[in-house]
């Protein structure tokens, strides 16, 4: 595990690090070399429904109606950039202590300290989001329902309708947040798909939910810094980055590894299937993301998604069937390591645990 500590060290699947650094500075460890063998977490079982959760939890009246609208206001007035970081916010609090809220927490070596976790956005809205609603309801909905909430508002809106699921809630606020857990727990940008997969399996997520979840990456930007094992492009492999794209980036990022580009040069701002034809024409940053080719099961969901392959009657449905799955992948997550009343509280500011 310490030695995945170092290789996670930016790890991020829904956008990447920005700031005046190279992803490997300060750790002690160069570029992963691809021929060494990544460290690979142990499995967990498939992720069920939390128990306590359900579809309306705020609804009753003795909860807090109206709680999801008023998320939703919040989150409709937002930036396209703001809503790509919610989405990434929700994946970066389930992946690290589960769905709890903990990457909210303020303070010394805190979660949102950690160098993957530096360029997230969006706190400022959960707290606005927040704030509107210890006013309606005082003590009623947690933060980790909150970015919850906002990570499927944010996809409805940046898939312009297209993708809009039921949120099961009632989920409790963590009390522990710790900058070392992003290491072991974040899929990093340089991984492999055998690492990617295992990350994820680590979750209760399976490989075909990795594949549909990495699709969140048709949205957002990337610094430089996190992709320099990918500039300039291998020799002779199958996996190297188109080469028009990776002149273009060597030429953009020669200005600075703060230098934000999109993920998704074509569609950027729209979360949709682009993604996957970027997988299969190698216009992606992320060597994670290029990795999907590299097994026959992998790159035939891809294909599939990126409406390459017929499905019933000749029709090309892959693009149709991926919003489908990614709401289902998303509920889903929502369920890694969710906290009882037992386990967490909630929370007054998200940004702090009650005093006690």
């Amino acid at each position: 595990m310490a030695k995945l500590a170092v290789l996670a060290v930016l790890a991020s699947l829904l956008g990447a690090v920005s700031g005046e650094f190279s992803i490997y500075a300060g750790y002690g460890f160069p570029p992963p070399n691809p021929s060494v063998p990544y460290p690979l977490p142990p499995a967990c079982p498939p992720l069920s429904p939390a128990p306590g959760l359900k579809v309306g939890y705020y609804a009753d009246k003795d909860k807090c109606p109206g709680a999801e609208e008023i998320v939703r206001e919040v989150v409709e007035k937002a930036t396209a950039g703001e809503k790509a970081g919610l989405i990434r916010l929700f994946f970066h609090d389930c992946f690290v202590e589960g769905c709890d809220g903990s990457v909210l927490l303020s303070g010394t070596d805190t979660e949102r300290t950690a160098v993957p976790n530096l360029s997230l956005r969006g706190f400022e809205l959960i707290e606005e989001a927040k704030a509107k609603l210890e006013k309606h309801c005082p003590g009623i909905v947690s933060c980790a329902d909150i970015v919850a909430f906002a990570g499927r508002d944010a996809s409805y809106s940046l898939s312009y309708g297209r993708i809009n699921y039921r949120v099961p809630a009632g989920r409790y606020d963590g009390k522990v947040s710790r900058a070392n857990d992003t290491f072991q727990n974040l899929p990093p940008p340089f991984g492999d798909l055998a690492l990617t997969t295992a990350m994820f399996a680590a979750k209760g997520l399976n490989q075909n939910e990795m594949v549909v979840l990495s699709g969140a990456h048709s949205i957002g930007r990337s610094a430089c810094s996190s992709f320099p094992d990918r500039l300039p492009p291998a020799a002779n492999s199958s996996t190297a980055m188109e080469p028009k794209l990776a002149g273009q980036l060597t030429a953009t990022c020669s200005a600075g590894s703060s230098v934000n580009v999109p993920q998704d040069a074509v569609t950027p701002d729209r979360l949709d299937n682009q993604y996957y034809k970027n997988v299969m024409s190698r216009d992606v940053l992320f060597n994670s993301d290029a990795s999907l080719t590299t097994s026959s099961q992998t790159e035939d969901l891809v294909e599939f998604y990126a409406g390459n392959r017929q499905f019933l009657s000749g029709k090309f449905l892959g693009p149709i069937v991926w919003y489908h799955d990614f709401e289902d992948a998303m509920v889903k997550m929502g369920y890694i390591g969710v906290k009882t009343s037992a386990e967490g509280e909630i929370r007054k500011t998200c940004a702090f645990i009650n005093k006690t």
